[in-house]
């Protein structure tokens, strides 16, 4: 969720610093709503990795038990 609400405070500086003529301003929204896309993405692929390692220790235990 934190990534999102960086995209959205970032496009709205970018909307604002267009408005106004302000490219500081505008530049400080793009890579504020930059961040936000980065810190989206890795959620998800934290988001996959967790369910990789889920899928992984059921695997193993479905084994052990198995072999026992």
């Amino acid at each position: 969720m934190a990534g999102k609400t960086e995209q959205i405070k970032g496009k709205s500086k970018e909307v604002v610093g267009s408005l106004i003529g302000n490219k500081d301003l505008e530049s400080e929204g793009t890579a504020d709503r930059n961040a936000g896309e980065a810190k989206e993405k890795v959620g998800h692929v934290t988001d996959k990795v967790e369910e990789v390692i889920e899928k992984v220790e059921h695997k193993a235990t479905e084994v052990i038990e198995k072999a026992k």
